[in-house]
């Protein structure tokens, strides 16, 4: 990933580092490549494995535990780099896989329930998924990224494609309504699982909405983008008020990730420059402050296997050094200017404020409740 990040030409537009095979009969090929969008996105997932793999020694049966744990990496590098449709939707099921495993064999109490629910849901949006990836096939000729988004499709059509990839990659991000397993997930994950699923696996859904959604339906997603964007900024005020009312520390951050991710959808349907660049940012950023908040949870529960945020007061008494470290993340995740999340949030606004200030007005709104939420929790 480093020298793929060094070698990048920043000044060139398209896919760099492309790489394909063809699969003698089949119409799908090994096709992947990066470009500005997925190559922080590849950053990220190589930043994030290395840290589960440190922070797992006390993992019970390590051997399975590390090869789901490079499966997922394989899955998710693999969907930000695919250049095929076909291949970014095999990508996507693998990566189901191994987080399923991970929380059914490794989890809390209710595991079991918690894995089966993820599954559900999981597999309703990948069924979603493959019937737009299907028609995108039967109206373009191939999988091609690349030409999908050259073809012209009429309006009908392009509504209803759109509608199935909005919603099954609304389910992964989570959107509001299409929320429900999240808190459920995030509360019995051990909490490697807790990363990968509000780093990385949150990130593929909103990746797929742009490099699906936005590139090959335009016209589909200006139509849908004010209900998108309203249904965003619900997300970020619903997932910071329900945050607030949380008592369990992990159910804390599962329902503050829906309302970041609220922020990340907002810029992506904003469907300008400064708007999808905040919102590829703020994937990263993310992914790098929820996904240590939740080790530092995980860390928290492990040692003590007390859920509950009030029985962690104190804590600079017996862990400075984490405390240092835990109140670096939490200003980065309240979005204090000369953090990255002030920049990826601040460019989002910008973009949002060219379409409704009314939406800028609640998305600030959010902001402030996101700092009460976050400072009554430190």
């Amino acid at each position: 990933a480093m020298g793929l990040w060094a070698g990048f030409d920043r000044t060139a537009d398209g896919m760099q580092f492309d790489d394909r095979l063809g699969l003698g009969p089949f119409s799908f090929q090994y096709a992947v490549g990066v470009d500005g969008i997925s190559l922080p996105l590849v950053f990220l997932t190589t930043l994030i494995i290395p840290l589960c793999v440190l922070v797992s020694w006390r993992i019970d049966n390590t051997k399975a535990f590390m090869m789901l744990l490079l499966l997922v990496e394989l899955a998710v590098t693999g969907a930000f780099t695919s250049v095929d449709a076909f291949l970014f939707l095999l990508f996507w099921e693998i990566a189901m896989i191994p987080m399923y495993f991970v929380i059914a064999f490794w989890g809390g109490p209710k595991r079991v329930h918690a894995a089966i629910k993820f599954l559900l849901f999981s597999v309703a949006g990948s069924l979603l998924l493959g019937i737009g990836i299907a028609a995108l096939h039967h109206e373009g000729g191939t999988y091609d990224l690349v030409a999908l988004a050259q073809v012209e499709y009429a309006p009908e059509v392009q509504f209803w494609i759109f509608l199935a990839l909005f919603v099954g990659f609304a389910i992964k991000v989570p959107m509001i309504p299409v929320h429900g397993w999240i808190a459920d997930a995030h509360g019995e994950a051990p909490a490697v699982g807790h990363v990968i699923l509000s780093g990385l696996l949150l990130k593929m859904g909103a990746y797929g909405l742009i490099r699906f959604c936005l590139f090959m339906l335009p016209e589909a997603s200006a139509t849908f983008a004010p209900l998108a964007m309203w249904l965003s900024v619900l997300a970020i005020l619903y997932g910071g008020f329900l945050a607030l009312a949380q008592s369990a520390i992990k159910r804390f951050f599962a329902y503050s990730s829906i309302a970041h991710m609220g922020f990340i959808t907002l810029g992506i349907f904003g469907l300008n420059q400064e708007a999808i660049q905040g919102a590829v940012l703020q994937m990263v950023n993310h992914g790098m402050t929820m996904g240590t908040l939740f080790l530092a949870a995980g860390m928290l529960y492990d040692r003590t296997h007390n859920p509950m945020i009030d029985a962690y007061g104190g804590l600079h008494h017996v862990m400075p050094r984490f405390t240092v470290l835990l109140t670096i993340f939490v200003i980065s995740t309240i979005g204090l200017p000369g953090t990255g999340s002030f920049i990826g949030e601040f460019m989002i606004l910008i973009g949002t404020s060219y379409h409704s200030y009314l939406l800028v007005l609640f998305a600030l709104c959010g902001i402030v409740v996101g700092a009460v939420y976050m400072l009554s929790l430190f």
